[in-house]
């Protein structure tokens, strides 16, 4: 651990981001040549006072404050993995829901703001979310281990299944276990540990999982139609369209409205009202995020 270097690390990285590569507004005057202080801690979620000892060497942050400077300095794996050895914190394995996202996948997430995006890991773990997503599907829960993926939450949490109506459930369930058995095809070697740990347990915990992993059946998620229950707008009909990454581990996935059902109209109101009144209460299952 070496906080000082950490600090200097920081301030290295956010001097070379413009407010213009993480959709903040560049301001006629700017003091500095990257982003402001406040800036990196309001992409981080956290405090400016706090982002200041980070910077001085005077605070070591936590795994999960990492991870989110990691995604809001626009890390590459190396620099991540440095940031990580830096703050005297064990660099994340992949696969959860502290796993690095490529920068270019961040960026084009960042400049989809009128429709529902979110990264995704092939276990279905889901990594970061825009507005729109979080507005429409709810914010991904701060699970660890297999309950990050939500692939296990379907077969394991009824709550899980709230987003899509009940009579669309048996072919979403097919779809998740064929693209789960493509998914770990493309695995290997420690890799696949993770992958068939969570089919394992679904194995033992779900006759339903277990009926299908047996058809043996193959089917790479790379575009789909689905219907999401939203507690203020009702069903939505959404394309859900898929970007792969370089080696297939993640994937950014995009929603937009299907011709001549409404949609259009029920996300330009989803815009307006954002995650007003979505609390808990709001949406049965609401912390359960979709993919």
């Amino acid at each position: 651990m070496n906080l000082t270097e950490l600090g200097v690390f920081l301030r290295s990285r956010r001097d070379r981001i413009r407010p213009a590569d993480v959709g903040l507004p560049g301001g006629p005057r700017r003091r500095v040549p990257g982003l402001r202080r406040e800036e990196v801690a309001q992409l981080a979620g956290a405090s400016v006072d706090y982002y200041i000892e980070l910077e001085r060497g005077s605070a070591q942050p936590s795994e999960q404050m990492a991870v989110a400077l990691a995604r809001a300095l626009r890390l590459d794996s190396d620099e991540r993995d440095h940031l990580y050895h830096l703050a005297g914190r064990p660099v994340p394995p992949s696969g959860g829901p502290s796993s690095h996202v490529h920068p270019g996948m961040l960026d084009l997430l960042d400049r989809l703001t009128t429709t529902p995006a979110q990264v995704i890991t092939d276990l279905h773990v889901t990594l970061v979310q825009n507005r729109l997503a979080v507005a429409l599907f709810g914010a991904a829960p701060p699970a660890t281990g297999m309950g990050a993926s939500f692939v296990h939450r379907w077969f394991t949490d009824p709550a899980a299944r709230s987003l899509y109506p009940v009579e669309d459930h048996p072919r979403q369930s097919w779809m998740f276990v064929a693209d789960l058995r493509a998914a770990i095809a493309r695995r290997n070697g420690r890799e696949r540990e993770e992958a068939d740990a969570l089919v394992a347990d679904l194995l033992r915990r779900s006759a339903e999982f277990t009926a299908l992993w047996e058809r043996h059946d193959i089917a790479v998620r790379r575009g789909d139609r689905k219907r999401i229950l939203h507690p203020r707008l009702g069903a939505v009909d959404v394309n859900c369209l898929t970007l792969f990454g370089e080696d297939g581990r993640q994937r950014l996935l995009w929603f937009s409205p299907v011709i001549g059902t409404g949609a259009a109209e029920q996300l330009d109101l989803l815009s307006v009202l954002g995650t007003q009144d979505l609390g808990p209460d709001a949406r049965p299952g609401s912390d359960h995020a979709f993919s």
